[in-house]
């Protein structure tokens, strides 16, 4: 197991920052960790990077325990944190090759600063000093020491906070390159870079844990599907229910699915519909075999999917 947390709960006074929280992440995932400000998202990664001592409770990284060998999880673990701290009067190879020392390369050291110089882009950065750099240049740096040692997990801090469209789209390319041979644990409150990246999110709430599956599970909390359907000419109501496993019609005002005035009207007429199955029926095809059997065209089928920014809002509103 990459990361395991056992019940950890961390207190600063009376504030308690994460409550009993216990997780598993497994080689090779890139997991998005999910919270509003404050939910305690930074305290969770800094105990993992043995920054701060959880109150109770325990975790380990790579088998070694955060507690008794913080030396051995620092050598399998690359942090790069929310504020990325680097020496901006440093030339940017100065400073990986410093980094490098830190952590103890010789043979390979410059060998491998090169190799991170080139992972990350910062090929033509290099000779300039990390304080005349942009923000999506600095981030690169600060991706670059995190994997200067080759560590086997990456926690990334609000690794695109800050950047432009551009730079996010290079940064997300560059950590979903990087995520094909490491463990990765970043937070992130973009929803849609969590579904570009992630193939689980975690969300936290008040230092509780609220929610932790597949993005995908996630955007369907429940097995009921939703299509919104487009005929070439109108239907109504009672015609549409007679297509098997469908549990609800409703007339829509476009494709997107707005729902129609239906109260008071007793079997709707419409082109456009809004169609709920039964749990654990999947009605499209009955859908197209409606259409012929009734000599109707459908001109579009769009299965309706719950945004991951709508399942966070719901659980993190209160």
């Amino acid at each position: 197991m990459s990361i395991l947390v056992n019940h950890i709960s961390k207190r600063y006074g009376a504030q308690k920052a994460l409550d009993d929280i216990s997780l598993e992440v497994k080689p090779g995932e890139i997991v998005g960790l999910l919270g509003p400000n404050g939910a305690g998202k930074s305290t969770l990664m800094k105990i993992l990077a043995c920054f701060i001592p959880p109150t109770s409770g325990d975790a380990s990284v790579c088998n070694f325990n955060v507690l008794e060998q913080s030396v051995n999880v620092r050598k399998k673990v690359g942090y790069l944190p929310e504020n990325n701290p680097l020496y901006t009067d440093l030339y940017v190879r100065e400073f990986l090759d410093f980094i490098a020392g830190t952590h103890g390369l010789k043979g390979n050291r410059t060998k491998r600063v090169i190799e991170m110089i080139e992972l990350t882009g910062l090929g033509q950065e290099q000779h300039k000093k990390i304080g005349a750099l942009s923000k999506g240049y600095r981030q690169r740096v600060g991706l670059a020491q995190a994997l200067i040692h080759d560590p086997e997990v990456l926690i990334l801090d609000e690794p695109t906070s800050g950047l432009d469209p551009n730079q996010l789209l290079e940064i997300r390319g560059l950590i979903t390159e990087i995520g094909k041979t490491k463990t990765i644990m970043m937070s992130t409150h973009i929803m849609q870079e969590v579904e570009a990246i992630c193939n689980r999110a975690i969300i936290i709430h008040k230092g509780k844990m609220v929610a932790d599956d597949s993005t995908r599970n996630l955007r369907h909390p429940g097995t009921a599907i939703i299509v919104n359907v487009e005929f070439s000419t109108e239907t109504t109501a009672n015609l549409l229910k007679n297509i098997p496993g469908i549990a609800e019609a409703m007339p829509v005002y476009s494709i997107s699915g707005v729902p129609g005035p239906t109260s008071g009207i007793p079997n709707p007429v419409s082109r456009l519909w809004r169609l709920s199955s039964k749990p654990g029926t999947d009605i499209r095809a009955d859908v197209f075999k409606f259409a012929v059997d009734n000599q109707l065209t459908v001109l579009s089928l769009q299965q309706e999917e719950q945004k991951l920014e709508e399942v966070f809002q719901e659980l993190t509103k209160n």
